[in-house]
């Protein structure tokens, strides 16, 4: 590779920054284009915290990472590495969506990232093979970004989720930055905000559906298979419509992802076997209330179904075990717009003398009596003091989870539930929640995060050289994490902390990599499958360069 000095400068993956020595400046034709002091990468981390907390709120913080993430990814993945939990809030949700509503008018540089236009796909192979010039690209990150977090449709503006979760990946993990791509799919939007802003940097028409947009996303799945072989395909933030379909068409021919289904599934299911280890019950005498409808909701319903299924549960028997509410208040299988991953657990009218009046989410929790509540509703407060006494008045320890985000979303605050509950409910949050004291107990909050698990299942995944993501290997992810929690631990969480976050995205990545070589899905041989993980870790250090720079350039 030949660049000229400012461009070794400004390349990321290269950029040392005031660490290069005095003997690579003259080598690289650098003198002059530094401060002479020449630093270590611990006093560059130093420095770098320093000026990170003089920074007056998370959005600008997030900005500050991001100036050291487009220039130096060494510098900032050591720096993130030392504050994994401080940062995750910062780096990624919340205080991502308030970069993702400002991103046209914030915008300074790409990121490194392919943006990819539905009105432009002749230029689709060629914008691949420019972003990932030189590198081996193992995992993409591709979003549409019709269904951002809880904040919806952000068109192009998306991209940054990409970007995160990539982050995420690498300072979680270790998957080397260098073979990660972030990509936005633009199809247009149907936000009005961004179709009136003058600032905005998408396509400027609303959202394309059918047969062009499944042709785009087909285009962009075939082609990047041919360019990346050994790619592991993650699927982030697609809408309602195209999503599960997305999936479905994929999930049997490609290593492929999709997180808001799979990945929030995953953690939901291992919080709900760290609830098990507390109360020493069995999943499958749970009854299970979706209080959401929508992609998530019914990816993770679906996904604590099939562990019914794996603990040797009929299916008919299993199903009659889950409950979900959305929109039109409790799902029966009369209604007319049920989506295809909302059937199978619909209900028939006939089980319920009221059944006209479970039109809220308070009739059906009295009807049924959960024992479990996960809300991926995105109606703030909607757990209700009421509803959590009357689950509570059922079961002795009620399990509830409210998951969205960001914060302003969520269904109920860990603090009230277990205030409601005398300290009963097992709780588990979407965001980060403090500890909460009560009646002389310190009960921690786990957090449902998907970044406690969705690292550790692509390491792994990469690592084995797996041909496809298996049931099985999405199982055995969830129980490594669930079976993390210590029972013994009065006011103990559900799940582990994310202050841990890098050694149990290990933990995570051994345990996927061992089911797919069970499952006898890996492509290549491996003879020692700790080996193979640990040789897929990146450790940010700098390194000596293989690069030739052009003095005269």
């Amino acid at each position: 590779m030949t660049m000229t000095p400012e461009q070794l400068l400004h390349n990321p993956f290269l950029n040392k920054g005031t660490a290069f020595t005095a003997e690579e400046r003259k080598a690289y034709g650098l003198e002059g284009l530094l401060p002479p002091a020449v630093q270590t990468l611990d006093q560059q981390v130093k420095q770098a915290y320093a000026q990170y907390q003089s920074k007056v709120d998370d959005l600008q913080k997030r900005m500050f990472l991001m100036e050291i993430f487009n220039t130096n990814h060494v510098l900032f993945y050591k720096l993130f590495s030392e504050h994994i939990a401080e940062f995750m809030p910062v780096v990624y949700d919340p205080t991502i969506a308030d970069t993702i509503e400002n991103y046209s008018a914030l915008f300074v540089e790409p990121q490194n990232a392919t943006y990819l236009s539905i009105d432009d796909p002749d230029s689709m192979e060629a914008a691949l093979k420019h972003s990932a010039a030189g590198r081996d690209i193992r995992l993409i990150v591709v979003t549409d970004a019709e269904g951002i977090l809880g904040i919806g449709d952000w068109g192009t503006q998306g991209v940054d989720i990409a970007v995160g979760k990539l982050m995420v990946y690498t300072a979680a993990a270790g998957i080397d930055p260098s073979q990660v791509l972030p990509v936005v799919l633009d199809a247009g939007t149907n936000n009005k905000e961004l179709l009136d802003d003058d600032l905005y940097l998408g396509n400027r028409h609303e959202r394309i559906y059918g047969a062009q947009y499944d042709a785009f996303v087909d285009q962009f799945v075939e082609t990047a298979e041919k360019l990346f072989p050994k790619l592991y395909l993650h699927f982030e933030d697609f809408g309602r419509s195209n999503a599960a379909n997305i999936l479905n068409r994929y999930k049997d021919k490609i290593t492929t992802f999709n997180d808001d289904i799979q990945g929030t599934g995953i953690i939901v299911l291992a919080g709900l076997l760290g609830a098990m280890n507390i109360t020493k019950q069995n999943m499958t005498d749970q009854t299970y209330l979706s209080f959401g409808a929508g992609t998530a909701g019914a990816g993770i319903t679906s996904r604590i179904y099939e562990e019914f299924i794996q603990e040797g549960m009929d299916p008919e028997e299993a199903k009659k075990h889950f409950y979900m509410v959305d929109k039109q208040g409790l799902l029966f299988d009369d209604m007319t717009d049920l989506t295809p991953e909302q059937k199978p657990f619909a209900r028939k009218r006939s089980e319920f003398a009221n059944a006209d009046e479970l039109t809220n989410l308070e009739a059906v929790v009295k009807a049924i009596h959960p024992t479990i509540l996960v809300g991926t509703s995105t109606q703030p407060g909607s757990f209700k003091e009421s509803i959590v006494k009357e689950m509570a008045a059922h079961t002795e320890r009620p399990i509830i989870f409210p998951l969205s985000n960001p914060t302003k979303l969520a269904e109920a605050k860990a603090e009230d539930l277990l205030t409601w509950t005398d300290g009963k409910a097992l709780v588990a949050t979407g965001i980060p929640a403090a500890p909460v004291e009560l009646n002389g107990v310190t009960y921690e909050i786990g957090q449902a995060n998907n970044a406690l698990v969705y690292p550790g299942l692509g390491l792994g995944t990469i690592a084995s050289t797996a041909s496809l993501l298996s049931d099985s290997m999405i199982s055995a992810a969830a129980h490594s994490l669930g079976g993390i929690v210590d029972p013994s631990q009065p006011g103990a969480a559900v799940l582990p902390p994310v202050t841990k976050l890098d050694a149990f995205s290990q933990t995570v990545a051994l345990a996927v990599a061992k089911q797919a070589i069970a499952d006898g899905l890996n492509k290549d041989n491996i003879a020692n499958v700790e080996q193979a993980v640990a040789d897929m870790k990146w450790v940010p250090e700098y390194k000596d360069l293989d690069v030739t720079v052009d003095k005269e350039g």
